[in-house]
This record gives C-alpha cells, structure tokens and sequence, in this order.
C-alpha cells in the first residue's frame, strides 16, 4: 500500500494521511503482541499466519516479475526477511512461554526469592515439553532439602526450629550469612569459597 495508490482512487489528502497511519499501526502490531506474555501459543499462531500471507503474496508477486530480474531479486530479499523475522518471533515467544511458566512455578512451590534459587538451577537441563518443565522437579526437590530457607514452610505454633550445624556440600544449614539476624563473616567467606553460586544467591536474597 502506497500514497499513489491511494491517490489514484480519488482520495483526499487527509484521508490518505488517515489510511497510512492506521496502515502503520497494523505492521507495527505485530512487533508490539511479541512483548506481551498472555496467549502465547494464539499469538505464535496469528505471527505464522500473517508471515505466511506475506510469503504467498511475495509468491504471487514473484510469478508475476517473471523476466524482471532486479525485481525477483527484492522479492526473494523480502522472502528471505520474513523467514528470520517468524524465526525471531518464534524464539523470543518460547522464551516467554518458559519464563512464565518457571515463574508460576516457583511461585507454587512457595519459593521466597525466585532470583536467588533460579541462580543455583542448571537452567541448561531444563526444557519445556509443552506445558511441562522437565528437569526442574529432581532439582527442586535437592534444594528443599539442603537449602530449605529458600521456600516457605508452614510450622506448628511453639514449635522449636531445628537448625543443622553445617552442611558438608556447600549449603548453610538453613541459616542465611547476610540476613540482619544471622549476620557472618566467617561463615560468608567460607561459603564464597565452597559455592560462590549459593554466595551470590543469598547475598542477593538478603539485599546486600
């Protein structure tokens, strides 16, 4: 769509100028859904769909510039565009999806600080099947047992906390270094030593 299009069907400068805007909205709406979470699955569906209008249309175009070679040259420049940009969309939505749902997840696990626990995960085995977060159950399970300050837990009035003396795997007994409470400095170096990732997760976990 251009303005001398739109000028040779007897349209008014002001209502090209309206035409062009909305025109613009459109395109640029499709960049603007691929920032939002809601309705993943729906939008990487609506991206293909209008991608795949535009390949059919270059395809048509491209049968018709038969003979023109500067001109079936653009058209397979612009073919070649909208495959890297369904690709890009494609990847920056699944990102989403994973984040979401790691998110939610963490979330109904009771976890108190998503970022210090997501620091000491191996994201890199963790995959989402669908609506299915494989690898992340084993190790949520290792972290509720050796770094159980981590989530929340519920407990019987009156009764007493049992603290562990150490941990001989790097974790802190269930007492954090950095809190105001239970503030260390021996026991901060010791753990920067043994497991700088725990180090970084609590000292964030603590604010400092």
């Amino acid at each position: 769509m251009n303005r001398e299009f739109l000028k040779s069907l007897g349209l008014e400068d002001e209502a090209i100028e309206n035409i062009m805007k909305e025109h613009g909205k459109s395109v640029n709406s499709i960049k603007e859904k691929a920032d939002k979470v809601e309705s993943l699955e729906s939008q990487i569906e609506d991206y293909k769909t209008q991608l795949d209008e535009r390949d059919t249309q270059l395809k048509e175009l491209g049968e018709k510039a038969k003979g023109n070679e500067e001109l079936t040259a653009e058209i397979d420049r612009l073919k070649g565009e909208n495959e890297t940009t369904k690709t890009e969309y494609e990847e920056k939505l699944q990102k989403q999806a994973f984040d979401h749902k790691l998110e939610n997840t963490l979330a109904g696990e009771k976890v108190k600080n998503t970022k210090a626990l997501r620091a000491l995960l191996d994201m890199d085995t963790i995959k989402l099947d669908g609506d299915i977060l494989k690898g992340l159950d084993d190790q949520l399970k290792t972290l509720k047992e050796s770094d159980s300050y981590l989530f929340e837990t519920e407990q019987k009035p009156n009764s007493p906390t049992i603290v562990a003396p150490g941990n001989p795997q790097g974790g802190t007994g269930g007492v954090n270094p950095f809190s105001k409470e239970s503030w260390n400095l021996t026991e901060q170096g010791k753990l920067y030593k043994v497991n700088p990732d725990l180090y970084n997760a609590l000292k964030a976990q603590a604010g400092k």
